[in-house]
């Protein structure tokens, strides 16, 4: 006949465990010297899940909050750029002008062909070279 299981937790033996005592199959806790798996609350997914929706409301509600920011900012960048550009027309040109030859050349530096850098190994040849015909 199998042993039943109690749902109590049995107190440690402050002393110490006696040579040939089987060891218990469980949770050991030293604070409270006790074997077993302590009383769990009951556990209800619905609080858990309601809690989650309530996060998720509020995240939506903060992702929303930004979008209407960030296109109010980007309205106003809109409207100020095109007050500017009726105001100073020419400038506004030249400036452009600028920015694409800013980029032109610096593309063209990005993609020119790189100068072969001369080695310590070439000057020692060359410095080698020249003690040759000096004998």
């Amino acid at each position: 006949m199998p042993r039943r299981n109690s749902t109590e937790t049995a107190t440690l033996d402050i002393k110490g465990a006696k040579i040939g005592e089987p060891v218990p199959k469980a949770i050991i806790d030293t604070n409270t010297a006790s074997v077993g798996i302590p009383r769990q609350p009951d556990y209800d997914p619905r609080e858990e899940l309601s809690a989650l929706r309530r996060q998720i409301d509020a995240l939506q509600q903060q992702v929303l909050e930004a979008a209407r920011t960030a296109k109010e900012g980007a309205g106003k960048a809109v409207r100020q750029t095109e007050a500017t550009v009726k105001l100073y027309p020419v400038s506004t040109v030249l400036f452009a002008a600028a920015v694409a030859g800013a980029l032109a050349l610096a593309g063209r530096r990005a993609f020119a062909p790189r100068q072969r850098y001369s080695s310590p190994l070439d000057e020692l040849r060359d410095l080698y070279g020249a003690l040759r015909e000096r004998i």
